[in-house]
């Protein structure tokens, strides 16, 4: 049986982890852009791509306005989600994409509204959307990093 780390030790292994948060702080960012961003712009360019369907679907769920916001969405999902992928005003983008899933998430995934496998799949995407506005809100926090058209701008300045 093998003996447990004394609290020094313990305490050096936490050491040498946190060594390892500054250097890979900016790689993880952009990382983590990358991967919040692509399902907002693989979604956004499907919806532009048909916007009359996207459109019908907000008007049969009850949406007021849905014309409007059949255009706004998808353009809001798409380049708000190129936004965030590049690192280009991320802090605003992501203000808005954060916006604009919890607005989706109300629409489309009223999980209280079903019942027996309908309402657990419409409860995952609830709790996945939940999720994903808490990293935009990490995001809106620490901003795009070092690796961001951002950062790039600011050095141009």
């Amino acid at each position: 049986m093998a003996a447990s780390p004394t609290d020094a030790e313990y305490h050096k292994r936490l050491i040498g982890a946190d060594r390892c948060g500054p250097i890979s702080y900016d790689a993880l960012l952009l990382f983590g852009r990358v991967l919040m961003a692509l399902i907002y712009v693989q979604s956004g360019f499907g919806k532009l791509l048909d916007i009359g369907a996207f459109t019908a679907s907000l008007t049969g769920k009850g949406v007021p306005l849905a014309g409007f916001f059949g255009v706004v969405g998808p353009g809001v999902e798409f380049f708000g989600g190129l936004a965030v992928l590049f690192g280009l005003q991320t802090r605003y983008a992501a203000a808005l994409i954060a916006l604009f899933t919890v607005v989706a998430t109300l629409i489309s995934h009223r999980y209280w509204e079903f019942s027996d496998a309908a309402r657990r799949a419409q409860e995952v995407h609830f709790s996945k959307n939940v999720c994903m506005f808490g990293g935009y809100l990490l995001l809106i926090g620490t901003g795009g990093g070092r690796f961001s058209i951002d950062q790039l701008l600011r050095k141009v300045r």
